[in-house]
């Protein structure tokens, strides 16, 4: 090295790149925890629903009013297979919560990062909670939001923590 030369700069600090809000942090018990998304009834009522409009579909095609090459037809065919499409995934549906963030297998899997979470609020009717799952909704600081539902009670349990954890957590300032 020449000692003519003049000394390498210190390099700049880099600067803090997040300037929001502080991110939310939180711990389920047991670390993760998951369970189905609907209820076993939902889940009953969802095939009889399924199979009444298959028997309907095929009481009419049998009595010859509902042939595929009609228009009527192929219509119910296609709204038979959309329903099917969603009871199946209403059938293996699962919900999991972790310290990174919410999931749920569906149409569309659903993820939210727990550290951007800016609102919760746990929706749910009481004593009917054996047919309509219980839903959290969330909000993102830039106003994403989704759906999660759960149907077992330590999920419930958990979406109540978690609520209550991130409106303690917003708001202080």
């Amino acid at each position: 090295m020449d000692p003519t030369s003049s000394p390498t700069p210190s390099p700049e600090p880099i600067p803090n790149t997040y300037f929001g809000p502080p991110p939310f942090k939180f711990t389920p018990k047991g670390g993760s925890i998951s369970g189905r998304a609907f209820s076993v009834t939902f889940k009953v009522l969802a095939t009889f629903i399924v199979l009444a409009l298959a028997a309907a579909f095929v009481q009419a095609w049998l009595a010859g009013r509902a042939s595929g090459a009609s228009a009527g037809g192929g219509w119910f065919i296609a709204g038979l297979l959309l329903v099917s499409y969603t009871w199946w995934h209403i059938l293996r549906s699962v919900t999991r919560l972790d310290e990174s963030g919410l999931y749920q297998s569906w149409v569309w899997d659903k993820h939210m990062e727990l550290r951007e979470l800016a609102y919760g609020k746990l929706i749910r009717v009481r004593g009917l909670e054996w047919l309509i799952a219980p839903r959290l909704y969330v909000r993102t600081l830039m106003g994403k939001f989704a759906v999660f539902y759960a149907s077992s009670p330590e999920m419930v349990a958990e979406f109540e923590r978690l609520v209550s954890e991130l409106k303690t957590f917003r708001s202080q300032r």
